[in-house]
């Protein structure tokens, strides 16, 4: 048994009545539904800021680089750092049929966020009416609300109406109305950029070390422990069922070495991840056998780091011989966490 430590917000929808500062000193006033307006408007930020924009899901290394020439320009200019994300990725809102596995919820993006030094966190609803902003009025809405005095992004970033707000666009538009904009080209691991697309793949794959490897961390699951068949208590192995948020990006099916957070503790454990195809299982579960763990889970949540795939899912001939199979695995997951604790312990360290 071993220690750690451990880390939501909905408005309603209203029709407001906007007033838009033009670069030429007019009003304009636009009557529509949009939430982000009423976010922006609460964040209550009395100083220049500093800012970027984008959906930063899984906060990985590629992020970090970003944030790190933030965090410098926000010094340069005596001004707090401050991150807009979005609720929901801006594809999952425009199209759900489209929508892509999240590697992070909300909350732990946020608390990510705030772990590499970012002033401000702004989490902001993404739907058609701010998608339908030009990218001067969205921009007039930073400097009104965010007091920007800077744009820091990546060279293919955009905002805007059409994506029209592209680099050149805001670095023209900067000029006229008064911020700068500074291009950070994006990190790159072995030839390739770092992004959200490659984690994704590297989990569809089963390949945690280079999750890791993109990320800086394992890859972490959270969830409620709910009631299953009770097949790990029969062969003498009981396991945490774990229910997973809908839309959670899932590593490839197979038994992991992993990491179990309960409350303060950590625990090391094997999970399974697949359909459980020796007792012709036919729906995909999440499910943790907690070594050295004595207690009761059901209905509580739970975080579960994946550090390294043991092996793929496997049909056997009989319990005796799956018995056999986990009893091993145990032995090669205790030996490849032990290995790796400080993938884990080196994080909380003072």
């Amino acid at each position: 048994m071993l220690r750690k430590l451990n880390s939501q917000g909905t408005f309603d929808a209203q029709k407001i009545n906007v007033v838009v500062l033009e670069h030429s000193g007019c009003l304009r006033h636009n009557n529509f539904n949009m939430l982000a307006e009423k976010e922006l408007s609460e964040s209550g930020i009395d100083k220049h800021t500093v800012l970027t924009i984008g959906v930063f899901d899984g906060v990985h290394l590629g992020h970090k680089h970003l944030l790190s020439r933030l965090k410098q320009e926000s010094h340069k200019h005596s001004a707090l750092s401050c991150v807009i994300t979005f609720k929901r990725h801006p594809v999952e809102s425009l199209h759900p049929d489209a929508a892509l596995p999240y590697l992070t919820s909300l909350d732990a993006k946020i608390a990510l966020l705030k772990a590499e030094g970012i002033d401000i966190v702004v989490p902001l609803t993404f739907d058609r009416s701010l998608a339908s902003l030009s990218a001067r009025d969205f921009i007039g809405r930073l400097q009104h609300h965010l007091k920007m005095c800077a744009l820091v992004v990546g060279p293919d970033f955009a905002l805007g109406r059409n994506r029209e707000g592209n680099v050149t666009t805001l670095t023209r538009l900067g000029r006229e109305i008064g911020f700068s904009v500074t291009v950070v080209p994006p990190l790159k691991l072995d030839g390739e950029v770092i992004s959200s697309t490659a984690i994704r793949q590297a989990l569809a794959d089963g390949d945690m070390g280079k999750v890791v490897k993109l990320t800086g961390r394992p890859y972490s699951l959270r969830g409620r422990v709910t009631t299953g068949r009770g097949l790990g208590r029969q062969l003498g192995f009981p396991t945490a069922n774990l229910q997973i948020e809908p839309g959670w990006a899932i590593p490839a099916d197979g038994v992991y070495a992993t990491f179990t957070h309960i409350d303060d503790h950590i625990y090391q454990s094997l999970t399974s991840i697949g359909l459980r195809p020796t007792f012709s299982g036919k729906n995909r579960t999440v499910e943790t056998y907690i070594m050295d763990y004595q207690g009761e889970l059901y209905g509580r949540d739970i975080a579960i780091d994946v550090v390294e795939k043991l092996r793929p899912e496997k049909k056997f001939a009989d319990v005796e011989e799956l018995k056999n199979q986990i009893s091993k695995d145990i032995v090669s997951g205790k030996e490849i966490l032990d290995r790796k604790s400080d993938l884990i312990f080196g994080r909380y360290k003072d």
